[in-house]
């Protein structure tokens, strides 16, 4: 019989506790890995649902849009209580709503140019308009002025800065430099990188601008425009020229079934008493062609929220862009 000295056994003893110790983080590690992957795994399913939800109420809305302008082709108007109401829609799991508002009553940071044979150029209707909403909402008309020549020449197509505007130049010099675009914006949120856009400039802007894909002035449908969105009508007349207050109760006494016609709208007192050039009457609307929906689905911890811009034409309703933002 063999006999073990006992620091053979104390030392045998210590590997194997070793052994069991390193075994148990292993376990453990492996285990904590399965139950993130799990969670990945179960979460990337549930994002995959949720988009889909997201697409058949895209759908849905498109459908009832369609559904909408076919009622009557010669106005859009507020009857049916569809703007800004949160529509709630059934899905099998979960929760999903969406919201439609009228896309195109915003100031359209595209029409600070005008399209020629794939080219843009400055249109000066556009950069005064864009002047003058800055103005009603607050801006000082001296730092409104550059940053709206800036804007325009962030889209233009040439390299030449007009007056008070910005070019490449003016960004090489930004601590991480760029260039401009030279392009239709295609987000509002572009707007930030222009020279003088400041967070707190933004802020101000923000709810009051779009980028429709198109170089045109503003459509603005007075048939949807609500009340509180007065400094849109303002903006279409210089700074100081047609008061926001007096175009706030204009568009508060608009009849129900909206206004009919062009004629009844530009021949009320209100706006008879100013004299409107021949652009601006034709960027007034009493029909919507684009329509922003914004979507939620919920699905357990997660919530997808979405926005899509949708153009109506010829009686069908397609997509222009969407986005998706995911909230823990």
């Amino acid at each position: 019989m063999i006999s073990t000295a006992p620091s053979e056994r104390g030392a045998a003893l210590l590997s194997v506790l070793l052994m069991v110790a390193i075994l148990t983080v292993i376990a453990a590690t492996t285990l904590d890995r399965l139950a993130i992957a799990t969670k990945l795994s179960g979460n990337g399913n549930s994002l995959t649902q949720a988009r889909m939800f997201s697409y058949a109420v895209e759908n849905l809305a498109s459908t009832r849009i369609e559904d909408l302008l076919a009622r009557d082709a010669a106005q859009t108007t507020l009857e049916g209580n569809w703007l800004g109401k949160e529509q709630v829609l059934p899905v099998p799991v979960g929760a999903a709503s969406a919201t439609v508002r009228d896309g195109a009553n915003c100031f359209n940071l595209n029409s600070l140019v005008s399209e020629t044979e794939g080219r843009y150029s400055p249109n000066s209707i556009g950069q005064e308009q864009m002047v003058s909403l800055m103005v009603v909402l607050g801006i000082n008309e001296s730092t409104a002025r550059p940053v709206a020549a800036a804007a325009t020449d962030w889209v233009d197509s040439d390299s030449i800065p007009s007056t008070n505007g910005a070019e490449d130049d003016s960004y090489r010099s930004a601590v991480t430099p760029y260039r401009t675009a030279n392009r239709l914006f295609a987000h509002p949120s572009e707007l930030r990188a222009v020279k003088g856009v400041t967070p707190a400039l933004y802020a101000k802007l923000r709810g009051w601008i779009c980028a429709l894909p198109e170089a045109r002035l503003s459509p603005l449908n007075v048939n949807t425009l609500l009340p509180e969105q007065a400094p849109l009508l303002a903006m279409l007349f210089p700074p100081g020229q047609f008061s926001p207050v007096t175009a706030r109760s204009y568009l508060a006494k608009r009849p129900a079934s909206g206004y009919g016609s062009l004629i009844r709208f530009w021949g009320a007192p209100e706006m008879a008493s100013i004299e409107a050039s021949s652009p601006v009457q034709g960027q007034v609307k009493l029909t919507s062609t684009y329509f922003l929906l914004r979507t939620k689905v919920s699905l357990g911890e997660l919530i997808l929220e979405g926005e899509s811009m949708l153009a109506a034409t010829s009686g069908q309703v397609r997509l222009i862009w969407r986005s998706w933002g995911e909230q823990a």
